[in-house]
């Protein structure tokens, strides 16, 4: 229950929130109907929402209440216009959504917006669809697309994506090879099936791959089987946009160095069932997990595998395939990666509980569990999570993303949650205290330790506490002298109290860089200045390649395009290069060359303001912010997100999970 601004502060960091002050021009109050709107239709159409009226956040990022003078008048404007398909097209509040907080003895109006359903998007304001429907992004309203728009209504009229008939689409346009495979699949599965003795057509047409529509007489390829079966061209020629990607890396590193790979290159058909028998293979191959014994012989395959396999096929029928991200699936010696394009049906959490079950491509869900694969009822995702936790790793995380494009994204992590060595250390560190924490309390300090610092959205991939609790247990720690923490809002970070974590001081002395707004402005003064040469040990050390080695990073920081190496120098202006022909660039290849010049390596603000030909205050708030909330890139100095010496990997680093 918020009872305090410190309340407020906790709930700011787990939740998406939007406070108003809402006092309105005679200060007696109002409910602000432009921003209001704006901000239900948001949060209706992303992820839902809390509102805080009668709280004022400051530049600082610190709240302020000032109450609600006239709670009742606010109250009684909220009621009329959101039963106003004039003023938001859906309700989609009770009065259960609704509470009157006492915060500091004033009056506050908590409003909980849901998320909608697919039924009841898009929500827009004014009985405006085109114009009035937005999303949320961050911490912001993003005014939705006329596309982005058009793809929700698709969503809501369709409750099958694949079950349509595709006129002048016959068997011509099968891979005749991959659905012979799929039905010797099926008839090993049970032969005495009457299915199996059917011809081609009248056995794609039972599984729901053919179709006869009776009022017009007209029959032909269903989407579901095309995408199944169907030749690559002739998949292409319905979604453009179509591709599968499958990449192996030798490394646990975010950058696109594969040494296996199975993408749409013309070498095999290029449709869904092949595509998924090929990388199911792929994936379960190596797999170091020991082998369950039944009677008196081992079982080959263990919950493992069936988590794979399932997570495998969930992306294949959950995708939005006229969507323009791929599908894209990546096995790493630590995780194994799942993307399609689309964002869900349901919420994470319904998801996860398994309470509700909607699928994008009903028929190509059937047609995998016709041959035992895909469970059924919403059960997929819930058992993938048994299945991992079972072995005690992480969290699998299950999450969404709108830019560049709509997509959902599963990380199954292969690394214990609570290893031995780190709970030795945590004892020696903490002595008889370590016994009385509990298994959450541990799991937060296991993670600090580790990761180096510890945040709320971090806890939140990892744990299944509720946010309130995990935000008191972390205001407890460093209550307790366990924990210290830097920073406020969603920027807050924790790290252990006998560690000391490194600033922009520590690594580049004292000295403020100078800003300038013109990113070419040439300087000859490296950012680092020292009249003796520093060791490992006393301080950072500089490499021949220009960079500066610092204890605690993996990686060399680079602050000066000048004293860099030339060979490195050269490299990176040759990765950019097509930024300084073209300034005008798309979003998402221009994110690309971002992660490309910071492998491996940490370049500082002042640095990426003169390679990427950037105004530094459009960098970091367009490009460089969004992209860390992604985890496409990682801050060398997290706790202090905004100083100006900030440096910034795409490599994920020990520390930087």
């Amino acid at each position: 229950m918020i009872k305090t601004v410190e309340d407020i502060q906790s709930l700011s960091e787990s939740i998406e929130l939007e406070c108003k002050e809402a006092v309105g021009r005679d200060g007696k109050g109002a409910l602000p109907q432009k921003t209001f709107w704006e901000t239900y239709s948001a949060f209706a159409n992303t992820n839902g929402g809390t509102f805080l009226l009668g709280v004022k956040e400051k530049k600082d990022h610190s709240f302020e209440v000032v109450g609600v003078p006239d709670v009742q008048k606010v109250l009684d404007e909220l009621w009329t216009a959101v039963d106003n398909t004039q003023t938001i097209s859906v309700n989609l509040l009770t009065h259960r959504s609704v509470h009157i907080l006492e915060v500091e003895g004033k009056s506050v109006i908590q409003i909980f917006v849901p998320r909608a359903s697919r039924k009841d998007k898009p929500v827009y304001r004014r009985a405006n669809l085109m114009e009035g429907t937005f999303q949320r992004l961050h911490s912001s309203d993003k005014k939705c697309n006329h596309e982005m728009v058009k793809r929700m209504l698709a969503e809501q009229l369709e409750d099958s994506r694949d079950d349509k008939l595709l006129e002048h689409y016959d068997l011509s346009d099968i891979d005749r090879e991959t659905l012979r495979l799929y039905r010797q699949t099926y008839y090993n599965r049970d032969s005495s099936q009457e299915r199996n003795s059917y011809d081609d057509i009248e056995f794609l047409r039972s599984i729901g791959g053919w179709k006869r529509e009776r009022s017009t007489g007209k029959e032909g390829l269903t989407l579901a089987g095309l995408l199944m079966f169907g030749k690559l061209m002739s998949i292409q020629e319905e979604y453009p946009n179509y591709m599968l990607d499958y990449q192996e890396r030798a490394e646990a590193k975010t950058e696109n160095r594969w040494i296996d790979r199975i993408s749409l290159d013309g070498t095999w058909s290029g449709n869904i069932f092949d595509f998924y028998t090929r990388v199911n293979r792929k994936l379960t191959s190596d797999l170091k997990v020991p082998f369950v014994l039944k009677g008196d012989k081992s079982e080959a395959k263990t919950p493992i595998h069936d988590a794979l396999r399932e997570a495998l096929v969930n992306t294949l029928v959950h995708a939005d395939y006229s969507g323009k991200a791929s599908v894209l699936v990546v096995k790493r010696p630590d995780m194994f990666g799942f993307r399609n394009p689309g964002t869900m049906r349901i919420s994470v959490e319904q998801a996860i509980s398994g309470y509700e079950h909607d699928c994008r491509n009903e028929k190509l869900h059937q047609m995998f569990h016709f041959i035992g694969l895909g469970e059924r009822a919403g059960s997929g995702i819930p058992n993938i999570f048994t299945w991992w936790n079972e072995q005690h790793w992480r969290r699998p995380y299950l999450y969404e993303k709108l830019e560049p494009y709509d997509q959902t994204l599963l990380e199954l992590r292969m690394i214990d949650l609570l290893p031995q060595d780190v709970i030795n250390k945590l004892k020696i560190l903490m002595g008889e205290r370590f016994n009385l924490l509990d298994n959450t309390e541990r799991l937060i300090l296991a993670t600090a330790l580790t990761e180096n610092t510890v945040t709320h959205t971090r806890l939140k991939e990892i744990s299944q506490e509720h946010h309130h609790d995990l935000s008191q247990k972390l205001a407890q720690l460093v209550k307790d002298g366990l924990l210290n923490s830097n920073g406020y809002g969603q920027g807050m970070v924790y790290y252990l109290s006998n560690e000391s974590l490194l600033t922009p001081d520590d690594v580049f002395g004292s000295k403020i860089l100078n800003q300038t707004s013109e990113p070419f402005l040439e300087t000859s003064e490296p950012f680092l200045e020292t009249s003796e040469p520093l060791s490992q040990t006393s301080g950072p050390l500089e490499i021949s390649s220009g960079g500066l080695m610092v204890d605690g990073f993996k990686f060399p920081i680079y602050d000066s395009l000048e004293t860099m190496n030339a060979k490195m120098r050269q490299e990176l202006e040759l990765i950019v290069a097509p930024l300084w022909v073209k300034k005008q660039f798309p979003k998402d290849k221009f994110k690309e060359i971002v992660k490309n010049i910071c492998q491996d390596k940490y370049l500082t603000l002042g640095v990426l303001v003169k390679l990427l030909n950037r105004n530094e205050d459009y960098l970091r708030k367009n490009t460089l912010n969004p992209m860390v909330e992604t985890k496409e890139l990682f801050r060398a100095f997290p706790h202090t997100p905004n100083d100006p010496r900030q440096a910034y990997t795409s490599t994920i680093d020990a520390n930087d999970e």
